[in-house]
C-alpha cells in the first residue's frame, strides 16, 4: 500500500521532476507534485510524494527531513488527511 509525504519548505524553484528524482533515491515513487497557486502559478514552497511501500516513505523520510535543498531545510513527514472544509456559502 502506497503512503503519502507531505514535503514543507520547499524552494520555489523546485519542479515535480526535481521532486521525484529527490525521493526516488529512497524507494519507488508513485507521484510527486508540488503544490502551486491557482491564480498565480507560482509555487507554495511545500508538495506531496507518494512512495510505493510505507518502509520506502520512513526511508525517505528518515534521510530528508532536516536535509537542506538550495539553502532551505526540508520538512518531510506522513501526510495528514485533508480536513472537511465548511464553504462560506458565498456566491460568485
Amino acid at each position: 500500500m502506497s503512503t503519502k509525504l507531505y514535503v514543507g519548505s520547499l524552494p520555489y524553484s523546485t519542479t515535480d521532476a526535481q521532486l521525484t528524482d529527490l525521493f526516488s533515491q529512497h524507494g519507488a515513487v508513485t507521484s510527486a507534485r508540488v503544490i502551486a497557486d491557482k491564480f498565480t502559478g507560482q509555487s507554495r514552497g511545500f508538495g506531496f510524494v507518494e512512495m510505493a511501500t510505507s518502509e520506502e516513505a520512513q526511508r525517505a523520510i528518515e534521510a530528508l527531513n532536516g536535509t537542506k535543498l538550495e539553502q532551505r531545510t526540508l520538512v518531510v513527514n506522513e501526510a495528514k488527511p485533508q480536513e472537511k472544509r465548511e464553504r462560506s456559502g458565498a456566491r460568485w
